[in-house]
């Protein structure tokens, strides 16, 4: 019986999320607003009972699941997925580091909002906000993630490099704004985690 209901379990996840895959891709086709580099993906969604976790809230690793979706339309709208699609590269994720400050609840209505902040000679990283309405109609923000990440390509079998990626948004390095002192901390945080784990290699 726990089998089955587990089985059950991750067909209803699935679809869950493939339902809202297909909506997001029908979105792009009807409205097809092109962002520049900083501008902010936005998509809006609703709580539902498959969401949950036992809490009766929605479950902490569904926030993931969702933020691909963010990134995907991100990508799709700063008419990146051609290219993706020509090359054969793979998004690929590096790290994440998530805040949750409230939870959202069954039925609720939030929007994701998803921008680049910033990049290195291989990464960038993505800002990605659950945004909420409180009792006075304003936003708030419920939880927060940052995602470091880019392409692999599989012909070359290497990250492709950011140059590449700033090529296609039509930006330079000028461009972008100086280095937020959060990700610097994150990546000090990185490298000591690095070095958990940097005996263990082959």
């Amino acid at each position: 019986m726990a089998i089955a209901f587990n089985c059950h379990d991750v067909y209803i996840n699935t679809m869950n999320l493939i339902f809202r895959l297909v909506a997001i891709c029908l979105s792009n086709i009807i409205d097809r607003r092109h962002l520049d580099t900083f501008g902010a993906s936005e998509l809006d969604f609703r709580v539902w009972p498959f969401d949950l976790d036992l809490n009766i809230h929605m479950n902490n690793g569904r926030y993931l699941s969702i933020m691909d979706l963010g990134r995907l339309d991100l990508m799709t709208r700063l008419g990146l997925t051609k290219y993706v699609f020509k090359n054969k590269w793979m998004p690929v994720l590096a790290s994440i580091n998530m805040r949750y400050r409230m939870p959202l609840k069954p039925f609720q209505k939030f929007r994701l909002d998803t921008n680049i902040v910033w990049w290195d000679d291989k990464w960038f990283y993505i800002e990605q906000r659950f945004v909420v309405k409180n009792e006075r109609n304003k936003d708030v923000v419920a939880a927060i993630g940052f995602i470091k990440g880019s392409f692999y390509d599989r012909k070359e079998k290497q990250t492709v490099p950011s140059s590449d990626i700033q090529l296609i948004l039509e930006t330079a390095d000028a461009d972008k704004p100086e280095k937020p002192n959060y990700i610097t901390s994150w990546q000090n945080a990185e490298d000591d985690m690095r070095g958990l784990t940097s005996s263990e290699r082959k």
